[in-house]
């Protein structure tokens, strides 16, 4: 007798993310412990029901049975879930860990929505991405958000939306600058020593650009310094004064004219920002509700 879900929803996992691999980060697993649950649903219901391909996998007339079965056993068990949640209620609030740019600029407009998704108080605690998992290990968070992965052993880290750094001023600037226009701008910079001076840094070195040959007129310790540091800036046309920052971080100041966004030519500064909890929370209802409903956002 199959006697939990859990090799089933390892299946589902397998089928909706059309890889093994990709199976195995979401789950929070190995690979061959995601190959081995599929090996013994196969055994116990005696038939091939997954196939591998060289772009993915494919499933058996078999397999496509038990996925129709798998998904129906999946929503019985979130209806029983959310009657479960009617009974318990929990008074709690759920604490999420973010680093500045998504706790600053990014989650504030979705508050109320994880709010309603979970029927619970949740508050955002804004630190440094290190301490936001350090947090997080310890339970003292739910959940961290994070603009760039710092893997820790014991945590399940999911990529989630995708970011763009761009170069900004209080001065206009062209659409598209050269590599060369960096070493004329004035900059205001990260404080030396942080995560993101050292992944702006490393993107700079890998486009050819000395960012130690650089004008820097200032350091500061946070992206909001940053964004209120240019905005007082003195208007220079010939050498305006710059940074690198996030897209959202920017948005409403460019979208009033307060602020100008630039990019360099040929290249583009993306990056991701990833979900972290800890591995012995993978099936805790509240961070898969949260998960999910953050998940959703990537398309928006």
């Amino acid at each position: 007798m199959l006697k939990d879900f859990s090799k089933l929803e390892t299946f589902l996992t397998v089928v909706r993310e059309k890889s093994f691999s990709k199976a195995s980060a979401k789950l929070g697993i190995s690979q061959p412990a995601v190959t081995q649950q599929i090996k013994y649903l196969e055994e116990y219901l005696d038939t091939k029901i997954v196939e591998r391909k060289k772009n993915g996998i494919r499933l058996t007339k078999e397999g496509e049975e038990v996925y129709r079965i798998a998904q129906k056993m999946e929503r019985c068990i979130q209806n029983a879930e959310k009657e479960l949640f009617k009974i318990i209620n929990k008074e709690i609030t759920f604490i999420i860990g973010a680093s500045f740019t998504i706790g600053n600029y990014v989650l504030p407009e979705v508050l109320n929505n994880i709010k309603e998704a979970i029927s619970n108080d949740v508050l955002i605690k804004v630190e440094v991405s290190e301490k936001v998992l350090q947090e997080v290990m310890e339970k003292k968070c739910d959940l961290g958000l994070i603009e760039s992965p710092i893997f820790k052993e014991g945590l399940i880290y999911r990529e989630w939306m995708e970011d763009e750094l761009v170069l900004f001023s209080n001065t206009p600037l062209p659409k598209y600058v050269k590599k060369e226009d960096l070493y004329d701008f004035k900059w205001i910079c990260r404080e030396e020593g942080s995560h993101t001076r050292k992944m702006v840094s490393e993107l700079f070195e890998s486009m050819g650009v000395e960012c130690k040959n650089f004008n820097v007129i200032s350091e500061v310790s946070s992206s909001t310094a940053v964004v209120q540091t240019i905005l007082r800036s003195s208007v220079d046309k010939d050498h305006p004064t710059v940074s690198i920052i996030s897209k959202y971080a920017i948005a409403s100041e460019v979208e009033s004219g307060k602020l100008y966004e630039s990019r360099i030519k040929g290249h583009k500064l993306k990056r991701k920002f990833y979900i972290a909890y800890t591995k012995e929370r993978k099936h805790d209802a509240f961070i898969e509700k949260v998960v999910d409903f953050l998940l959703r956002l990537k398309s928006r």
